[in-house]
């Protein structure tokens, strides 16, 4: 009777842990994934918003501290809807803004939102200087879907299991135990192969610190003056150092101004002497001497081989700004990979993105067709055939 007692408290014991484990884990998913949050943010939200500061929007950092996640989520997917309603913030925001609205999500579910907000509420990483926050990705401290956290939970079921196996002679016990540790098993494995080859916030160093924030920022260069390819090409192209001649032949230092806290004028007159040795330029003599070294960049996005991405589909017949993929390239110092750049990433672009009919005759009849068969205005690039496989992979 009393080794049955025994197993009888050892079983309730197990379970209950279990239970507990898993009620557990479901709370902490529940809060919300940064990680995730973060890819739908900067595919869906980051051209009008930023976290620190208004944009086109308002500033969304610690935005759960201001509003309750119901509103949000009536906010997001539908804020036309929530005006109408008479909700006075809805309607104080509309005024405060000039009347501008802000896109609606419908396609968003509920936990979309909730990992969207997870992510505004993590605290970013800062390094010094104001040039250095702009220039840096963003990484999250997860308090909610931490690798650490997740690492634990795993440890103690595993030897909440091993412990079933050696103390417990409940064969069903043992048979539950196992279940759940083989679910787990799969989810955390599932979750860690996702991970493989995304590399957003990947920044290289390269051979010579060119700064996009001087370049495409201060000096409003378009990007496709240096990346003339985009437009008509399935690659952007590398800029060759002639082109960095056209301009930096009268430019051999910068002003003052340019310097920041984190590089100064000495540094990026060092950088432009790079380049003369790269173009075998004599800035003395105002001559090139043919002794010329190439500029060997570090590549940073890249897709697979079986993925197919053409630049000028989406530059010239989609109208599709650079800062879509690649972020605000103006404020960064030195560019890194803004997007994940995953193809759940590229799908949920394409049920988003309306396509443009102004000038574009290409698209006329077909539009015309699907806007009356999906009963729309305007097709968005999914329906026109965007989610197609072998649209992307053949």
């Amino acid at each position: 009777m009393k080794s049955v007692k025994k197993h009888s408290q050892i079983g309730r014991l197990v379970v209950a842990s279990l239970t507990f484990l898993f009620l557990f884990t479901f709370s902490l998913s529940a809060q919300g994934d940064a990680k995730a949050g973060k890819s739908l943010f900067n595919a869906n939200c980051a051209a009008c918003h930023k976290l620190d500061k208004k944009l086109v929007g308002p500033a969304l950092g610690k935005i759960s501290e201001r509003r309750e996640m119901d509103w949000l989520k009536a906010w997001i997917k539908d804020n036309n809807a929530l005006r109408a309603s008479g909700d006075a913030d809805a309607i104080a925001i509309y005024e405060e803004y000039n009347g501008a609205a802000m896109s609606a999500f419908p396609q968003f579910a509920d936990a979309d939102i909730e990992n969207i907000v997870a992510y505004l509420d993590a605290d970013p990483v800062k390094k010094a200087g104001a040039a250095a926050v702009a220039a840096a990705p963003v990484e999250v401290k997860e308090s909610g879907s931490s690798d650490l956290i997740s690492y634990v939970v795993f440890l103690v079921l595993a030897g909440l299991v091993v412990y079933v196996y050696f103390k417990s002679d409940n064969g069903f016990l043992k048979i539950i135990a196992t279940i759940i540790l083989l679910l787990n098993i799969a989810y955390f494995g599932f979750t860690a192969l996702l991970s493989i080859g995304v590399d957003q916030g990947y920044q290289p160093v390269q051979p010579i610190a060119f700064s996009h924030r001087i370049h495409a920022g201060d000096n409003k260069i378009d990007c496709q003056y240096c990346h003339s390819a985009a437009k008509n090409s399935k690659s952007s192209g590398i800029p060759s150092v002639n082109i960095c001649m056209n301009c930096h032949k009268n430019i051999g230092e910068v002003s003052e101004e340019t310097a920041t806290a984190e590089h100064s004028k000495a540094f990026y007159d060092g950088e432009i002497q790079k380049l003369y040795k790269a173009a075998g330029w004599d800035s003395e003599n105002l001559e090139y001497t043919g002794e010329t070294e190439p500029i060997v960049w570090t590549r940073i996005h890249n897709l697979p081989d079986f993925a197919y991405y053409n630049h000028s589909q989406h530059v010239t017949v989609g109208g599709i700004k650079c800062q879509k993929c690649h972020g605000p390239v103006e404020e960064m110092e030195e560019l890194y990979q803004y997007s994940p750049l995953t193809m759940g990433w590229c799908i949920d672009c394409h049920k988003e993105t309306k396509v443009k009919m102004e000038g574009n005759g290409y698209y006329k009849n077909i539009h015309e067709d699907l806007s009356k068969k999906y009963g729309v205005e305007k097709v968005t690039v999914a329906q026109m055939g965007g989610k197609e496989c072998g649209k992307c992979h053949y």
